[in-house]
C-alpha cells in the first residue's frame, strides 16, 4: 500500500523539521559571523537531497526524504535573514561570510553527494 503524495511530504516534512530545530538549537548562536546550525542544515540537506537525486529513486522516496525530509530540514530564509541582518548592524565581513561559505559549502556538498548518488 502506498500513501498518499501529500501525506508522504507531511511526514518527510515533520520529521526533518524536528531534525532542523534540533541541530538549530544545538548549534546556532546569535552573534556568530556564520550562524552555526543554519549552516549545517544547509550543508546537510544540500548534500542529501544531491544523493538522493544522483541515485534517482523516485517515486515515493523522492517525495519522503527529498521534498519532505530535505525541503523541511534546509532552510533559505534563515540563512538570508542571517545574511541581512548582519548587513543591518554593519557587520559586512559576517555577512559576506555567511553569504559565499554557505553557497561555497553547499556547492560542494552537492558534488559530493552527486558522486556518491551516482556510485549508489
Amino acid at each position: 500500500m502506498t500513501l498518499p503524495a501529500p501525506l508522504l511530504v507531511g511526514l518527510g516534512g515533520a520529521v526533518g523539521a524536528v531534525g532542523r530545530q534540533l541541530v538549530s538549537s544545538t548549534l546556532t548562536r546569535r552573534e556568530a559571523a556564520v550562524p552555526r546550525g543554519t549552516f549545517v542544515v544547509n550543508v546537510v540537506g544540500s548534500f542529501v537531497l544531491a544523493v538522493l537525486t544522483a541515485a534517482s529513486p523516485g517515486g515515493d522516496v523522492a517525495l519522503l526524504v527529498g521534498t519532505g525530509s530535505c525541503g523541511a530540514f534546509t532552510t533559505f530564509s534563515s540563512f538570508g535573514v542571517a545574511t541581512v541582518d548582519r548587513l543591518e548592524r554593519g557587520r559586512w565581513l559576517a555577512a559576506a561570510l555567511n553569504a559565499f561559505g554557505t553557497l561555497a559549502a553547499c556547492l560542494v556538498a552537492v558534488s559530493v553527494g552527486w558522486a556518491v548518488g551516482l556510485a549508489l
